[in-house]
């Protein structure tokens, strides 16, 4: 592993696929122009519907789709390694799908899949979301070796299980592409991501979703890079644009070999 740049992407994606996918590619060209070798989409980067039912007309057979092909192409054309938040795959049950995180390489190829485990639920101060009621959880956690690094995967409300990651460490990177809600993320975000990267002394790359819908839902933001000591090392409050950073690895390896804490651990 050398060092090298990464970019989290924040969006405030609408109803329009076209539009949004649109903003994607605008989004990861500036991130390449800006150095970076490795770019995260938030999730639902291509749809926030009006109805969470809106995404299941979306949903693509693995492999195939114009969402895949846009991806893919982008990751291509930028020649990054691209985490493509997360988009709608076909799934066994009726009325459901996969919502999953796909990793493309710099030549456009798909490297690996993560279907989100941990599905949101929430009500309360007027809001309700039952993310059970349209997509089917994953049940494997996702590890994987590139040549940047060693990669970790989740989706937002994965951050809240501590034990999806630890099962999986060491790893270099945490991605986290999300959609948290204005009230839960104000609450909770930056805490949960600082802890999963102090836990796991990774960097960790939160790409989320940031200001007021066209379908009236309005999300934190506060995309960040954080290091294996827990600092911000860049981050965006609201609206559009990039979080960029190093990743280092000697940062990474002087940090376990101060403290060593995951060496320490007793209980599985």
């Amino acid at each position: 592993m050398q060092k090298f740049r990464a970019a989290a992407v924040q969006m405030v994606s609408g109803t329009s696929v076209a539009d949004n996918l649109d903003r994607a590619r605008h989004w990861v060209a500036a991130a390449a122009a800006a150095g970076a070798a490795l770019v995260v989409l938030p999730e639902y980067f291509c749809l926030m519907g009006q109805s969470d039912r809106d995404k299941l007309a979306l949903a693509e057979a693995p492999g195939e789709g114009r969402l895949q092909a846009d991806l893919s192409a982008m990751a291509r054309e930028n020649g990054v390694w691209l985490v493509a938040g997360t988009i709608p795959l076909q799934c066994p049950e009726p009325g459901k799908v996969y919502n999953s995180c796909l990793l493309f390489d710099p030549q456009g190829k798909e490297y690996a899949r993560y279907d989100k485990i941990h599905l949101f639920g929430f009500s309360g101060l007027g809001e309700r979301y039952a993310e059970a009621d349209t997509i089917l959880p994953g049940t494997e956690p996702l590890k994987v070796m590139t040549p940047l690094a060693d990669l970790a995967v989740g989706i937002c409300y994965d951050l809240r299980f501590p034990e999806q990651f630890r099962a999986l460490t060491p790893f270099d990177v945490l991605l986290l592409p999300a959609a948290f809600t204005a009230i839960t993320g104000e609450a909770h975000w930056e805490t949960l991501l600082r802890a999963r990267a102090i836990e796991n002394q990774c960097y960790l790359i939160a790409s989320a979703q940031g200001g007021l819908h066209e379908n009236g839902r309005r999300t934190h933001g506060h995309s960040m890079i954080i290091d294996p000591w827990g600092r911000i090392l860049d981050q965006l409050p609201e609206g559009e644009g990039l979080v960029l950073a190093q990743i280092d690895p000697t940062l990474i390896q002087s940090v376990r070999s101060r403290l060593p804490a995951l060496t320490h651990r007793t209980l599985a």
